[in-house]
C-alpha cells in the first residue's frame, strides 16, 4: 500500500511569514506542503504563483510542494513551476485539453504529476491511460476555489473507486479534512491527506499531522486484514 502523506495546505497559513511557516510543518511531521496556485479564471480567488513557490523553495531546503494548479490552460505554467522548484504539479482534469500530453510534459521537467477531479466530475474522468501515466490522483471533497469549506462526503465513493482501479497510485483528498472526517476518507483508499485550517489552526499541529497519519494506517492496515473474495473458479481476488 502507498506511504501515509500528510500535505498541509499553506492557504490556511499565515502568509507573512510563509517559510517560517512551511518550516514549522516539516519538522512537526508533515512530508510535503501543499501549495494551491488560483487564477481567477478557473477559480473565481487569486493566491499565489511561481515567484511566490521559488522564494519558499529557496527558504525551506528539501521542500517537496505538492502544487495544486486551480488554473485554466494547465500547460502554460510547467516550466514556470518547475523552474520555481516544485516537485508535484497537479492540474484539473476540467482544465485540461490533452491530459496525457500534459503529463508528459510535467515528467519532461522532472516533475511528479497529478490529476484532480472537482465534486461534481466522476472519478471515470481519469481514463485507465491518464491514471496509469499519472503519480497522484486527487478528489477534491470541496469545490476549488477557497479555504474552511465543509467537507463534502458525497465526493468519497470516487476515492474508493480510484484506489480499486489502481491499487498502488498516490491518492489525495482534499477539503474539509480534519480528525474526525479523515476516516472515512482512508477507509476509502486515500493515502494522501490534505488538510489546512486542521493544522495550522490546532494548539498542537504535530499532533494533528500525526493523528491523520495514523488514521491511514490503521485504515490500511484493517484493509490488507480483511478476507479475500473468491471468483467462480474458487481463486481468490485482491481487493
Amino acid at each position: 500500500m502507498p506511504e501515509a502523506i500528510i500535505s498541509p495546505s499553506v492557504l490556511a497559513s499565515d502568509f507573512g511569514q510563509l517559510t517560517a511557516e512551511c518550516t514549522r510543518m516539516l519538522k512537526g511531521g508533515a512530508q510535503w506542503l501543499h501549495m494551491d496556485v488560483m487564477d481567477g479564471h478557473f477559480v473565481p480567488n487569486i493566491t499565489m504563483g511561481a515567484p511566490v513557490l521559488k522564494c519558499v523553495h529557496k527558504g525551506v531546503p528539501g521542500i517537496f510542494m505538492d502544487v495544486h494548479m486551480m488554473v485554466s490552460n494547465p500547460e502554460r505554467w510547467v516550466d514556470d513551476i518547475a523552474d520555481a522548484g516544485g516537485a508535484l504539479y497537479c492540474f484539473h482534469i476540467e482544465a485540461a485539453s490533452d491530459p496525457i500530453s500534459l503529463i508528459h510534459a510535467i515528467h519532461k521537467r522532472n516533475m511528479k504529476a497529478g490529476v484532480a477531479i472537482s465534486p461534481d466530475t466522476p472519478s471515470s474522468a481519469i481514463t485507465d491511460d491518464i491514471g496509469a501515466l499519472a503519480d497522484m490522483l486527487l478528489v477534491m471533497t470541496v469545490y476549488p476555489g477557497r479555504g474552511g469549506q465543509k467537507f463534502l462526503e458525497r465526493c468519497v465513493p470516487k476515492v474508493a473507486e480510484l484506489r480499486a482501479r489502481f491499487p498502488e497510485k498516490d491518492i489525495e483528498v482534499d477539503g474539509g479534512l480534519n480528525p474526525k472526517t479523515v476516516h472515512v476518507c482512508a477507509e476509502a483508499g486515500s493515502n494522501v491527506i490534505v488538510a489546512g485550517t486542521a493544522i495550522f489552526g490546532a494548539d498542537d499541529p504535530p499532533a494533528v499531522i500525526q493523528t491523520l497519519k495514523d488514521a491511514v494506517n490503521t485504515a490500511q492496515a484493517k484493509a490488507q486484514q480483511q478476507p479475500k473474495e473468491k471468483n467462480g473458479n474458487g481463486v481468490e481476488n485482491g481487493h
